[in-house]
């Protein structure tokens, strides 16, 4: 695996850019600088992410979401993981 995030990602198994393997590793996202826990999908490419809408569903059952648009910057956290844990060696 490389270690860069996919251009695009979404955690819907319906949806043709999701990827479980990716999913598992773990991928975390800041938007606009801010660390955020309920992305749905993302594309870095067009800028914009999806956000869960708190406990809102649609009348399929779906999730509801809310696009976003602004600088995303996708990363693997057992990446992060292993950085801080080594930084915190280092201190």
């Amino acid at each position: 695996m490389s270690d860069t995030p996919p251009d695009r990602l979404c955690v819907n198994p319906k949806s043709p850019f999701y990827d479980e393997a990716l999913l598992e590793r773990g991928v975390g996202i800041r938007f606009e600088g801010k660390e955020k826990t309920n992305v749905e999908e993302y594309c870095v490419s067009e800028g914009w992410v999806r956000l869960a809408a708190g406990n809102a569903r649609t009348r399929t059952g779906e999730q509801m979401t809310i696009k976003l648009k602004g600088r995303v910057e996708p990363y693997f956290r057992d990446a992060t993981a292993v950085e801080d844990g080594a930084a915190k060696l280092v201190d």
